[in-house]
């Protein structure tokens, strides 16, 4: 079966001043710091890079590599680095200034950066209180709660969410923890980001020892987070030799690619929620944004339709690879190089053929084992 997409965006405004945003986003040291912060924390181990040689061959490519985060801290999704650093963060800055009074954490989530502040502030021992909008399944708000948030459910979509932890957070003195920016708050989304490039310097050292050298990369965008640090942090790595990057959203949420046409960020009114929960974001993050804005090479959208067939696909091997557990946002970065093999005329412009090699992320496993469970079996 043949996949159709939505829409597609090559990006014509690429320019010369991504040394600057991104040094602006990560000055010298930021990064660093939070490797090697996180890489001692006691649960962590660097997560697989595996060679899909089965669905390279497939797709008519000649690598695709598949970084598997449903390992990540035990906590089975890559946000885990950012949520948890970011409460440590916020820890030890309170402690420099000498301020020991009480704290209480506090953020908007479709699931697994939620998990990961819950899991932090558990670890810590802080209060934690967790805004969910009404299309987050019950067995993600259960993991949640069994890290010990308060888990709040607003009406509406994520967007709703973030509005309801924003005024609670006002009325009761709790600190925000959110992997999103807005106008006036920028320092703890930026460590967040900071943790994600743990991510891609693990991905950078495996490349490495493998001798392999990519031609592309696809990035999940939901808020920008991910896809904003990740390429920030290979543009600083690789500069001009930065493979051509891909941004790829669900058509139900396509905040980057609306974002992208008009040149300025745009909200997007999610009307119908994404059965890849991770991407329904309304709006791009405006740390994410610049980079976004000039790094990124194409967006493009797709719908749920291949969703499900890729989660089980990554659920059995055919070849000599391990069997993967996949969770839908991971299914994402498939569906989209199948898309752009499915139609010449995207491969021909994003310079897609036999001598390519794709880097896709998987960023979840089953974090939400109920419906894992009913797609997969």
């Amino acid at each position: 079966m043949k996949y159709s997409y939505a829409n597609y965006y090559k990006n014509t405004k690429q320019d010369n001043v991504m040394h600057q945003v991104a040094d602006e986003l990560f000055p010298e040291g930021k990064c660093e710091k939070a490797f090697n912060s996180i890489t001692q924390w006691p649960d962590y181990k660097q997560t697989d890079l595996i060679s899909l040689d089965d669905f390279a061959k497939q797709q008519g490519v000649r690598k695709v590599f598949y970084k598997d985060e449903s390992t990540r801290l035990n906590l089975g999704a890559f946000k885990a680095l950012g949520g948890a650093y970011a409460v440590q963060h916020v820890l030890e800055t309170r402690a420099a200034v000498g301020d020991d009074s009480p704290l209480t954490v506090c953020t908007a989530t479709d699931g697994n950066h939620g998990r990961s502040v819950s899991w932090g502030a558990q670890k810590k021992n802080i209060p934690c209180h967790i805004f969910i909008h009404a299309g987050v399944s019950q067995g993600r708000a259960k993991i949640l709660a069994a890290n010990g948030a308060t888990v709040h459910r607003v009406d509406g979509n994520y967007d709703d969410s973030i509005a309801a932890c924003i005024k609670m957070a006002d009325e009761n003195g709790w600190q925000i923890v959110s992997d999103t920016s807005w106008e006036g708050y920028r320092e703890i989304p930026t460590q967040i980001m900071a943790g994600y490039t743990v991510l891609a310097a693990e991905t950078i050292e495996q490349l490495e020892a493998q001798k392999e050298t990519l031609t592309h990369i696809v990035l999940q965008a939901g808020c920008g987070g991910m896809a904003g640090a990740l390429l920030a942090y290979f543009w600083k790595y690789w500069r001009d030799d930065l493979p051509e990057v891909i941004i790829m959203e669900s058509d139900m949420s396509d905040c980057v690619l609306e974002s992208m046409q008009r040149d300025e960020i745009y909200l997007v009114d999610i009307v119908d929620e994404t059965i890849m929960a991770g991407l329904s974001c309304g709006e791009v993050s405006e740390l994410a944004w610049p980079i976004l804005r000039h790094g990124a090479s194409h967006v493009l959208t797709v719908g749920d339709e291949g969703v499900k067939p890729m989660m089980r696909y990554l659920a059995k091997s055919e070849g000599e690879r391990p069997n993967i557990v996949g969770g839908e946002c991971s299914a994402s970065g498939l569906i989209t190089l199948k898309t752009m093999m499915d139609n010449p005329e995207l491969a021909k412009s994003a310079n897609i053929d036999k001598d390519s090699v794709v880097l896709i992320i998987g960023t979840e496993g089953a974090t939400d084992p109920d419906l894992y469970q009913e797609i997969v079996g």
